[in-house]
């Protein structure tokens, strides 16, 4: 089969579409035959060098797939060969096969195409275990959402509407931000030339938001427990503003607040499975419902991986970016 390997680490350009040996399923494995993949900003640091695949994961990129089952390996129940499913990788979706634990294999949603399907496993799972979860969105609460038009905000938008929760988004442009209205976002905030924290407390009465998902990580620690109501909840999913911040846990204290961080790829086998089972049996019933569906930005050849890399990392896309297997 062919992949997108990574000899060296580097740019875009280091991504090369090449001849590798396909895969063969364990032990509780299935087989997949890859429709397409999707680019996560954890398949960029990947090919920079910067975030390794966990031990005994494919060294090749792609966190989440779609496709369609070609083999079902020893001890493996509920799945038949020719399925159409959607999977959650540790790594290996830029391929045009790949192994997935059974655990984390879901049947295409109804009313996605096999395709679009590629552009929700990652995103689903991240949110879902993330905000309702370890956040426990409530209905009626209101979420904050920072790169509201990213994948991850695009889902937590329609996610967080469906459970009749308020949803305060930061983007960059117009453009951004009027799609994630389009998706259902009450607040819309230019992080350009408006402060959040303001904004949030503006829109919630000086209450603040009860949850906040963050991509930034340090940069924007300290602003964010300032926009936290009281008993509010901040998830960390992201170091795309540094690694390392100052927290005032006196304002922390005063608020009964909670400050998570977790990250989905080296999670225990156990506990994936258990996040797609969440996903399985909470979310799959709204895409069939019409209440929430795969936002994609643009499709283009798997083997044009490096183009697809550059879009992300200039963010000159919303929603998800797919590569679509040959």
């Amino acid at each position: 089969m062919h992949a997108i390997t990574i000899p060296e680490p580097g740019g875009p350009e280091s991504l090369v579409w090449a001849e590798v040996p396909d895969p063969q399923p364990g032990e509780g494995e299935v087989l997949v035959e890859v429709a397409a993949s999707a680019v996560n900003r954890a398949d960029i640091m990947q090919r920079q060098g910067f975030y390794d695949p966990p031990p005994g994961a494919s060294p090749y990129p792609g966190l989440e797939c779609s496709g369609r089952v070609a083999e079902v390996g020893p001890g493996v129940s509920g799945w038949a060969v020719g399925d159409e499913v959607c999977a959650l990788l540790s790594g290996g979706g830029y391929a045009e096969k790949v192994v997935v634990p059974a655990g984390q294999l879901l049947p295409v949603p109804q009313g996605v195409d096999l395709k679009g399907a590629a552009a929700l496993p990652e995103v689903v799972c991240t949110v879902w275990s993330n905000v309702f979860m370890v956040a426990h969105l409530r209905p009626g609460e209101t979420l904050l959402v920072h790169g509201g038009s990213s994948g991850i905000g695009t889902m937590a938008i329609q996610l967080a509407k469906a459970v009749g929760a308020k949803v305060a988004v930061t983007a960059g442009t117009k453009e951004k931000l009027e799609r994630c209205a389009e998706l259902g976002a009450d607040v819309l905030i230019n992080y350009r030339d408006q402060d959040f924290v303001a904004e949030v407390k503006d829109a919630t009465g000086g209450a603040g938001a009860d949850v906040i998902l963050d991509n930034m990580g340090a940069k924007y620690l300290d602003r964010n427990v300032q926009a936290l109501a009281v008993n509010g909840r901040l998830a960390i999913i992201g170091m795309q503003g540094g690694r390392k911040g100052e927290l005032n846990i006196g304002t922390l204290l005063a608020k009964r607040a909670a400050v998570s961080a977790t990250s989905l790829r080296a999670r225990p086998l156990e506990e994936k499975a258990a996040i797609v089972a969440a996903v399985r049996e909470h979310v799959w019933p709204l895409f069939a419902g019409g209440h929430v569906r795969p936002v994609v930005d643009r499709e283009m050849p798997m083997s044009e991986a490096a183009e697809g890399h550059r879009v992300v990392e200039e963010s000159g896309h919303i929603g998800k970016v797919l590569l679509v297997a040959p």
